[in-house]
């Protein structure tokens, strides 16, 4: 690839609470950001706005991160976030069941509002309650 093409790429960002370093791998098999229920993809999406979303809501106490990764494999569209909530994928949502390697962590990125991340925490329970955070 040429340098040009290199520095126009599209970069992909992946939020979570585990603590990464460049060249590691996200891969499947592992428990998602919001369940204990090991996940046969691994999503990642070409908004920093999704990942933040993702750093944020995950399940844990550690920090929530956000990495550059680079998929290793063939990607497709998100169909729990582009079938049922937005049609057309515009939160440019992704999914891989090849790893994602870590190319660097964003470490200035900018929080949700308190009370937006409460609205959202709640939308995410109630999700919950009823059966729907079915995710794979």
């Amino acid at each position: 690839m040429s340098s040009a093409a290199t520095m126009f790429s599209r970069s992909f960002f992946h939020g979570t609470r585990a603590d990464l370093k460049p060249g590691d791998l996200i891969v499947v098999g592992y428990q998602s950001n919001f369940t204990d229920v090991p996940l046969s993809w691994v999503y990642f999406a070409a908004t920093l706005d999704a990942a933040i979303w993702g750093a944020e809501l995950a399940v844990g106490t550690e920090r929530g991160r956000i990495y550059v990764v680079e998929p290793t494999g063939p990607i497709i569209d998100d169909p729990n976030v582009t079938d049922k909530k937005f049609p057309g994928n515009p939160t440019l949502s992704y999914r891989s069941r090849d790893p994602l390697r870590v190319i660097a962590e964003v470490t200035q990125w900018q929080s949700h509002a308190p009370e937006r991340l409460q609205q959202m925490r709640d939308n995410v329970a109630r999700l919950k309650a009823e059966g729907g955070d079915i995710i794979d």
